[in-house]
């Protein structure tokens, strides 16, 4: 039977590794550069972590882990011939793997409440699962970026990572991005004047996919949700939300002026907008997108999400926004926090479309050792050890070549891995050196091999 790996996962082979730690280094650097702290937390928690916490169809997509052992043992019988799936899971099922990486984090907040000092800048980069359909852009385990800031409601912190994301896309070469942002206060307020206020989450789930399945879909799900024909009437504008930033606030200003939260929303939005618009961004551009809600429950500000170059058909490439109750569902009350995450397998798969990968080059050693004869073994190996000791990558060919066949394998094995300087021949502690670059060949000492090659 042919090996295979499951739908939505990948293997990836050296140069693609190489590249993506290029796009891991470039987002830690920035991260650092903005004074975020690294954590981990493990790949899998207990299920009462994570279920609950991300509505109705994040938990459906939560890989959940079955029990060690007879995991069918505790179920009772008419359970099963009842085929209660829910039911039957919470018994089997204990822990499961991460949805994202926001939830662990509130749980680790309140977990090390009494060793972390707050404001709490953290970034983490670590895997995620989710049951989703795979297709392109979109996998079952990917890799999340994260930067959050927790235990400060200013809003000089959006302003942050408006500016951080902006640094990371530039320093990628990304150019054209758009960081679209919105305030859950705007779309709480909406929903109060249009007169669906606990309808709140049904409008903003909805409202959410106007990208993907237009206004007819929109509203088709917002009447299956008992949302009335009057109060869509009444938002039918937000389909179709044209202008500049700041015709947009005025524009809402005057929509929400009987609502003091939606009111509240604009105020927020038209700081951060004002703020960077003073500062200036670098490669990316800010826009105000009143449809956007990112269907989860935890935001309660300002929501953020990143647009690829519009060159590049995909997805979202990042997103996030202010979570001020997030740590209130561990028991942590009035902690606030805000946090972004980068895409990066949407933004690995952009980059490649736009060839912006011609610099990323991969690891490999400078100096490569031919293996022609066994007699000058330690010879080469302690001229290895002195290369290596001065941060030289080095390498000797493994096998012994015993025919010009074998000789000629390992001229195309330093070729083919690009390799810049190859010794072919030792003799007298004299290395015979070919710069495979220049195309030269002479013969030297170890001291002077080293000061060759640095």
């Amino acid at each position: 039977m042919k090996p295979s790996i499951p739908k939505g996962t990948r293997d990836f082979s050296p140069t693609e590794v190489a590249q993506r730690n290029y796009i891991f280094n470039t987002i830690k650097a920035t991260f650092e550069t903005y004074g975020f702290q690294p954590i981990e937390t493990p790949s899998f928690e207990n299920s009462s972590t994570l279920m609950g916490k991300y509505g109705e169809e994040g938990d459906r997509l939560i890989f959940k882990i079955l029990n060690s052992g007879d995991y069918l043992k505790k179920v009772d019988e008419q359970l099963l011939q009842e085929k209660k799936s829910n039911a039957v899971t919470s018994k089997i099922s204990e822990k499961a793997l991460r949805y994202d990486l926001t939830v662990p984090f509130a749980r680790y907040v309140v977990q090390h409440q009494n060793e972390i000092t707050f404001p709490f800048k953290r970034y983490q980069i670590q895997p995620v699962w989710r049951a989703d359909r795979p297709q392109k852009g979109r996998f079952r385990e990917f890799y999340q970026c994260d930067a959050d800031v927790v235990g400060s409601t200013s809003l000089l912190q959006e302003v942050d990572f408006v500016q951080l994301y902006d640094a990371v896309f530039s320093k990628l070469n990304l150019v054209g991005t758009t960081i679209k942002m919105n305030n859950r206060k705007i779309l709480s307020g909406i929903a109060e004047v249009i007169g669906a206020k606990e309808k709140l989450i049904d409008f903003t789930v909805a409202l959410d996919k106007l990208d993907k399945i237009g206004k007819d879909g929109v509203v088709t799900e917002m009447l299956g949700k008992g949302i009335t024909e009057e109060a869509i009437e009444k938002v039918s504008p937000l389909f179709s939300f044209t202008g500049s930033n700041s015709e947009k606030l005025d524009a809402l200003a005057n929509m929400l002026q009987a609502s003091e939260e939606g009111t509240k929303g604009v105020e927020e939005l038209r700081f951060v907008c004002n703020t960077i618009q003073e500062l200036g961004l670098q490669s990316a551009s800010l826009e105000i997108d009143v449809t956007l809600a990112r269907g989860l429950n935890y935001y309660t500000g300002a929501i953020f999400e990143v647009a690829a170059p519009k060159e590049v058909k995909m997805g979202s490439i990042g997103g996030g926004g202010r979570y001020d109750d997030l740590t209130g569902i561990f028991g942590l009350k009035d902690v606030s926090g805000i946090g972004i995450s980068f895409g990066l397998d949407r933004i690995y798969l952009v980059m490649e479309e736009l060839g912006l990968f011609k610099t990323v080059s991969l690891p490999k050693p400078k100096v490569l050792f031919l293996n022609f004869d066994s007699e000058n073994d330690s010879i080469k190996l302690k001229a290895i050890q002195s290369l290596r000791s001065k941060n030289i990558k080095s390498e000797l060919y493994p096998d012994v070549a015993k025919s010009n066949n074998q000789q000629k394998k390992q001229w195309k094995y330093a070729i083919n891995r690009g390799i810049e300087f190859v010794v072919s021949k030792v003799e007298d502690n004299q290395f015979l050196v070919k710069d495979m670059t220049q195309g030269t060949q002479n013969t030297c000492s170890l001291d002077e091999l080293i000061n060759t090659v640095q």
